[in-house]
């Protein structure tokens, strides 16, 4: 691949890759540790994930269990849980915090779907804009050293990527929407 084009496929694959990280956030039904990966804990005055301040596992389908490794952090964990999106509320035993996922209806599952579509509609944009700021940097190299042909090269190589990208998030977003659906 040519060192010009480089640049613009690692910034298609970090947005494929952040999609990947939202879709990492949406709970299916069943617990995914990965849900808490943006929830962020005051730890002595420092916001840490939830992960590095203790076990985060998952002893059943539908539970997470946080054991902090500082028992004085079991208040602060369960706030920064209330506080976020994700709709659960935790118990505390006083030495664990439980997140128990209810069972998804069909109409909240219909629109986790909803927005998952709408999060691979934003990253199929995002690669879009990517391919076209791709080709403007191309079209400023006529004039210069560079060859129309090598030029028309560049824009053919920027159009298969930006194809390449789009199936795989319209991949991603099937996938992840029959995630959803499985009950």
């Amino acid at each position: 691949m040519d060192e010009r084009m480089k640049i613009y496929d690692e910034k298609m694959t970090k947005s494929y890759n952040n999609l990947l990280s939202e879709f990492g956030a949406i709970r299916a039904g069943r617990a995914n540790p990965h849900v808490l990966d943006r929830i962020m804990v005051d730890y002595y005055g420092t916001p840490t994930p939830i992960q590095q301040v203790g076990n985060v596992n998952v002893p059943e389908p539908r539970m997470i269990q946080i054991q902090p490794w500082d028992g004085s952090m079991l208040k602060a964990i369960e706030k920064a849980i209330q506080k976020s999106d994700l709709g659960i509320n935790p118990t505390n035993d006083g030495k664990v915090i439980r997140l128990v996922f209810p069972e998804l209806t069909e109409e909240r599952r219909k629109d986790l779907v909803k927005e998952v579509k709408k999060k691979g509609e934003a990253a199929k944009v995002a690669v879009r804009n990517i391919r076209r700021d791709a080709n403007d940097a191309f079209k400023k190299l006529k004039g210069t050293e560079v060859s129309e042909d090598k030029i028309k090269e560049l824009e053919n190589d920027a159009q298969k990527q930006t194809d390449k990208y789009i199936r795989e998030i319209d991949k991603a977003v099937e996938e992840k929407s029959k995630e959803i659906m499985t009950v």
